[in-house]
This record gives structure tokens, C-alpha cells and sequence, in this order.
């Protein structure tokens, strides 16, 4: 029998442990194992639940205990969390963890020491909740040359942008609608701004590449500017509008952003709707391979964690990541060549035109009125960028995945 301990008794960290109850036989079957959840460490006591004597409030008596092989951070945030991790590393522990935040800023000075001590770090639960992409790209995939990776990596951002699309709703009245049913924060920053999508595209950047991205390097912007106007446009063009993560080696270099995208509605992602989240994978041998599922919530969440801890069980304690502490090279997103969709207001028809010409596509809906609206050729991102900074009367611009 294999003992385990949960750090944090919150919403995954509870699923970890639920999901280890219910499936106690299913997991005992695929980790070869029994698996038992020795110890949950958290602030709180929990008079009344059925794990009440596992839990302790110091990380120690876990540290310390050579019978638990396994720790399952589930607490979020970098603190205390990367100093429990380390520690438990450096005692010789495998860790398995759901906190994004944490694996984009730390993750491979933590494989690194999990490598240097012979244990494993597994983050499957911080990319995508449930969905099995970052074993895949470590196993399955490991001989493909992978060459781009484009994924809908936020349930809260892709719920709004669906509602807004289907219902015709302004941002900020779906932005209130998803947080009364909690799909976000009471401060949704980090999802609509693009910084949660960008976490998780930088993970899966250094599985691609092999390399450390550092998220704090990738181009992120967030869908605050959408409105119902662009909207408009996007049906015209017969796309819908997704926040899109992106990371491609192209022509010897390598890209990583996060972004706002009109996608053609014949493309798999434009039919990834409400909370769900999709990743696709481009290999240069498998072609196009898409992962779908939910990105976020308790039991798909916990389900990866379990995972991982049935892999480390199996392997006996050290699973190799493709992942280094190596500093990648990510090549400028100006030198990115595309096509975007630009407004301006229909007075500043002729200084647009002036600007990027009149080798455009020109939009027209009935549902906007005094606009002048166009998609541009494609030119590089740093091109466009100067393009409206000379003509400054820009009312939004989206790129074009296309």
C-alpha cells in the first residue's frame, strides 16, 4: 500500500480525496497499489468529516514521515506552496500538483530537483483541468517534432465571449452574469485580462520546446475590449471570437502568445462553447490532434491529480519531463505575419484607407451603424502595430486565425 498526503482540504484538495474514496478499487487496479490518503494538511480542522483524524497543521509530521511516498499540492498561490514542495522534493517525496501559477513560475527548477533526488514532479490538473494533454505531450507524443500547440485555456473567458455571442450581451453585464453563477472571481483579472491562459500556454510551451518560457515573456492580451460590435463583424465573417493561447516553431522561430482571435466557424475550436476548454496539438507527422473537455471544476480537476499519482506509483517513484530549466529563446511577436480586422468610426474612412490602403476586405452588417470596417492583408504584427499608432482612431482590432 502506497501512502499519500493532500496539502490543502479546499475544493481540489477535497476532490482528491473524493475521488480516491469513490474510485478506492479503480485506482487500487490502475497504480498496481492500494493508495491511501495518510495525512491532509490545512489550517482548518474539520470536525464531523469522514478524514477529520488525517488532518494536521504541520507540514513536518509529512515531511517527515518516510511511509508517504506521494504529496498532492492542492493549495494554490507560491507561498507557502513552493517552500512545501521543495522541501518535500528535497526529502525524497514525489509531488503532483494542480497550481498553475506555481508550475508556470517554478516548474523546472522543480523537475530539476525532483530529477537531482530521483522522485517525480507531475502538474497534468494546472494545464486544462481533466484533459490528459501534458502526459500525452510527455508519452504518447514524445517522438513527434511538435510544431504548434493553439488551446481555449480559460472556462470563465470563453463562457463570457459564448454568451456574448449567442445572446448579444455586452461584456460587462455577461462578466456579472458568470460571476453570480461563480464561473469568476470576485476579481476576474486574472481570467480576463489573459494572465491564467498565459500561466498555462507558457507550461505548455516548455513541454514543447523542452525549455523554460517564462510566462512573464509571452505577448497577453485579454478580452476586455470585446463588444457586441465585433461580434457583429465575426458573424459577417462567418467566425466566433476565442481567447486563444498560441505557441508554434515557425521558420526557426519560436512564438508564444495569448490573444483574442476571430476563428472560422468550420475550425473545431469555434465550437468549443461555455466553460470548456480545448487544446490543439499540431505534430509534424500526426498532423492536427485536439483534447476537449472541462478546464476547470472539482472532480475534473481532482481526477488529474489522482492521475499523476497513479503514474508515479506505477514508475515506481521517477517519471522523466520533458522539461528543463534552460531559458527558451521566444522570437519577437512583431515579426508574427497575419491578418486583422480593424473598426473605425465611418468619418475616419478616408485616414484608414490612407493608412492600410484600399487592398482591403471591406465588412458591412446591418446590426452596425457609422463604422467603416475591414480585414487588412497580412503584414507583420509589429507593421500593424505602427499602422494604428499613425492613424490613432482605432476603435478595437482583432486578429484573424486564418
Amino acid at each position: 500500500m502506497v501512502k499519500i498526503a493532500v496539502l490543502g482540504y479546499g475544493t481540489v484538495g477535497s476532490g482528491v480525496v473524493q475521488v480516491i474514496d469513490d474510485n478506492y478499487n479503480e485506482v487500487a487496479t490502475s497504480a498496481g497499489e492500494e493508495i491511501e490518503v495518510k495525512y491532509i494538511l490545512d489550517l482548518r480542522d474539520f470536525p464531523g468529516d469522514k478524514h477529520e483524524a488525517q488532518v494536521v497543521h504541520d507540514i513536518n509530521i509529512i515531511l517527515e514521515d518516510p511511509e508517504v511516498k506521494v504529496i498532492c499540492e492542492t493549495m494554490g498561490g507560491i507561498e507557502p506552496a513552493f517552500t512545501f514542495e521543495k522541501k518535500a522534493l528535497e526529502n525524497g517525496k514525489s509531488v503532483c500538483t494542480s497550481n498553475k501559477e506555481l508550475v508556470a513560475a517554478h516548474g523546472p527548477e522543480l523537475v530539476e530537483l525532483a530529477k537531482k533526488n530521483n522522485v517525480t514532479y507531475l502538474f497534468e490538473a494546472s494545464v486544462g483541468g481533466g484533459i490528459p494533454v501534458l502526459r500525452t505531450l510527455n508519452t504518447s507524443l514524445k517522438h513527434e517534432k511538435i510544431d504548434a500547440i493553439t488551446g481555449i485555456l480559460n472556462g470563465t473567458t470563453n463562457y463570457i465571449l459564448t454568451k456574448m455571442n449567442k445572446d448579444g450581451a455586452d461584456f460587462d453585464t455577461v462578466l456579472k452574469e458568470a460571476q453570480n453563477k461563480g464561473y469568476a472571481e470576485r476579481n476576474p483579472e486574472a481570467d480576463i485580462e489573459g494572465h491564467d491562459a498565459c500561466r498555462k500556454i507558457a507550461i505548455l510551451s516548455s513541454l514543447m520546446s523542452g525549455e523554460y518560457v517564462d510566462s512573464n515573456k509571452v505577448y497577453t492580451e485579454g478580452i476586455t475590449k470585446i463588444s457586441t460590435e465585433d461580434f457583429a463583424y465575426a458573424k459577417a465573417l462567418g467566425c466566433s471570437i476565442k481567447l486563444l493561447g498560441r505557441a508554434e516553431k515557425k521558420n526557426g522561430k519560436f512564438f508564444s502568445m495569448v490573444a483574442p482571435f476571430m476563428i472560422p466557424n468550420d475550425n473545431p475550436l469555434a465550437s468549443v462553447n461555455d466553460v470548456f476548454n480545448a487544446i490543439n496539438v499540431h505534430g509534424n507527422m500526426l498532423g492536427d490532434v485536439m483534447f476537449y473537455g472541462q478546464g476547470a471544476g472539482k472532480e475534473a480537476t481532482a481526477s488529474a491529480v489522482v492521475g499523476d499519482v497513479i503514474d508515479i506509483v506505477k514508475h515506481d517513484g521517477h517519471i522523466s519531463v520533458n522539461m528543463t530549466d534552460k531559458p527558451a529563446t521566444l522570437s519577437d511577436c512583431g515579426e508574427y505575419v497575419r491578418r486583422f480586422m480593424v473598426r473605425v468610426a465611418l468619418s475616419d474612412k478616408k485616414a484608414a484607407m490612407d493608412v492600410f490602403g484600399s487592398n482591403v476586405d471591406v465588412l458591412s452588417t446591418n446590426e452596425v451603424n457609422d463604422e467603416y470596417a475591414f480585414v487588412t492583408s497580412k503584414m507583420p504584427e509589429k507593421e500593424f502595430a505602427a499602422k494604428t499608432e499613425s492613424l490613432g482612431v482605432v476603435k478595437n482590432y482583432i486578429r484573424m486565425y486564418m
